[in-house]
């Protein structure tokens, strides 16, 4: 019988997973870099804060936990600045987003 506590880290762990394959299956089947980017920095982002807070729950409390929860505020501050500064860059550099338009798969 699995307990609340182990049912809670399960979950946790589970959606962890799920959305870091989305963030995977988002990198290969999205037509160009802004949308990758926008994708899976998001579902990757939710996937690792997730496994993280699964941590946090099996370490209890004390500093091992005060740390993955730094971690945690520290990942939800850095990927989406870091997503936007690439796509940033790449607007800069002059790459055009896919438009329906352009037809085929983006490339």
């Amino acid at each position: 019988m699995v307990t609340l506590y182990e049912g809670a880290v399960l979950a946790l762990l589970v959606g962890g997973v799920f959305f870091g394959i989305v963030a995977a299956v988002g990198l290969l089947r999205l037509p160009d870099l802004y949308t990758r980017a926008h994708g899976a920095s998001k579902t990757d982002t939710l996937g690792a804060g997730l496994s993280l807070a699964a941590a946090a729950v099996v370490l209890g409390s004390g500093l091992p936990t005060v740390k993955v929860v730094l971690l945690l505020v520290f990942l939800f501050i850095t990927n989406p600045t870091a997503a936007h500064a690439i796509t940033r860059a790449a607007a800069d550099q002059g790459i055009e987003p896919w438009t329906s338009e352009d037809g085929g798969d983006g490339e």
